[in-house]
C-alpha cells in the first residue's frame, strides 16, 4: 500500500513536502518514485530513487524541469519517500502519485516498470 500526503495550494515560489508511506513491500532491491499528471497531459516521472542504497546521488533520477528545485529522499526506517519541492511554479500543478517498482532496482522514470501506485495528492501552484 502506498499512501501519499502533503499536497495543497501554494503560491508560486513557495514550497511543499510530499510524503508517501509504503507498507506491505520488501525494499531490499526496489525503486520508488514520484510521478505527476496534469489535466490533458500524460503522466510523467518527476523523481525516482533506489531504496537499496539511497545515500548515493547516482541512484536518483530527476526530470530536467525539476532538477535543482526538487529533492527526493528515502527513509528506510519509516519506509517513507519524500519529495521536497521548492521554488514551485504554476506548471508544477498536477496530481502527484507515488509508485514503487518491486520487479527490479531500476530507478528510472519509465512508468511501465512501476507495478504499484498510490492514489495521488493534488498540488496546485497559483501565480
Amino acid at each position: 500500500q502506498l499512501v501519499e500526503s502533503g499536497g495543497g495550494l501554494v503560491q508560486a515560489g513557495g514550497s511543499l513536502r510530499l510524503s508517501c508511506a509504503a507498507s506491505g513491500f520488501t525494499f531490499d532491491d526496489s525503486a520508488i518514485g514520484w510521478f505527476r499528471q496534469a489535466p490533458g497531459t500524460e503522466r510523467e516521472g518527476v523523481a525516482c530513487i533506489s531504496t537499496s542504497d539511497s545515500t548515493r546521488d547516482s541512484r536518483t533520477y530527476y526530470a530536467s524541469s525539476v532538477k535543482g528545485r526538487f529533492t527526493i529522499s528515502w527513509d528506510n526506517a519509516k519506509k517513507t519517500v519524500y519529495l521536497q519541492m521548492n521554488s514551485l511554479k504554476p506548471e508544477d500543478t498536477a496530481l502527484y502519485h507515488c509508485a514503487i517498482n518491486t520487479i527490479d532496482s531500476n530507478w528510472g522514470p519509465t512508468l511501465e516498470e512501476y507495478n504499484y501506485w498510490g492514489r495521488g495528492t493534488q498540488v496546485t501552484v497559483s501565480s
